[in-house]
């Protein structure tokens, strides 16, 4: 689609979604999130930037006893780093069972550096889409990171390859409650003309 060919509101459009974003917990626990507005989202977070189409994107989407396991693999890999901390330990064997679908996204690696991060970048700004789309939709959401962003017995639930680092823990649910209004700092720029 070139530019020519969006709608004249286009800007407008998506300033107000980008605006009523917000991080969001209070959702409905038993309404499932259907996969295919899992699928939707994924394939929106496919269309960041990625320098050297690395393709770098890695999805594991957890509904239903999947979250259950994917807090034991969490609280494995908190274990498996030396946490003894038993109550962190608890909270994360159960916290992904607050919401019905817990999306999680990975970063693959890459053998040169600055591709390695790059990756990171693509990754992080695909979140943000999916973030979007899921506004755009009516969910709610909540971008959380992993309580180990490189375990091992995550990454093999997920069905990550060795070496991805979890840059995000999506939770989506339909909302109950509303959030309160969003605010940001005033705009500061530096423009250099000449």
């Amino acid at each position: 689609m070139s530019s020519e060919s969006l709608p004249a509101d286009a800007f407008t459009t998506l300033r107000a979604i980008v605006e009523d974003r917000r991080t969001n917990m209070l959702v409905d626990r038993d309404r499932e999130v259907s996969e295919d507005i899992v699928r939707d989202l994924c394939e929106l977070a496919m269309w960041a930037p990625n320098h050297k189409r690395t393709w770098p994107w890695r999805f594991a989407a957890f509904s239903g006893d999947g979250r259950v396991r994917l807090g034991e693999a969490c609280a494995e890999d908190l274990i498996a780093g030396g946490s003894d901390d038993e109550f962190k330990i608890q909270k994360v064997r159960s916290k992904y069972t607050r919401v019905p679908c817990v999306l999680v996204v990975g970063s693959a690696p890459d053998d040169h550096a600055t591709f390695h991060d790059e990756n990171r970048d693509a990754v992080s700004a695909g979140i943000q889409n999916a973030l979007l789309g899921a506004t755009s939709l009516g969910l709610a959401s909540f971008w959380s990171t992993a309580p180990v962003i490189d375990g091992a017995h995550t990454l093999e639930l997920c069905g990550f390859e060795s070496g991805t680092r979890l840059i995000g823990m999506i939770y989506l649910g339909w909302p109950t409650g509303d959030t309160l209004p969003g605010m940001r700092p005033d705009l500061e720029i530096n423009i250099i003309s000449s």
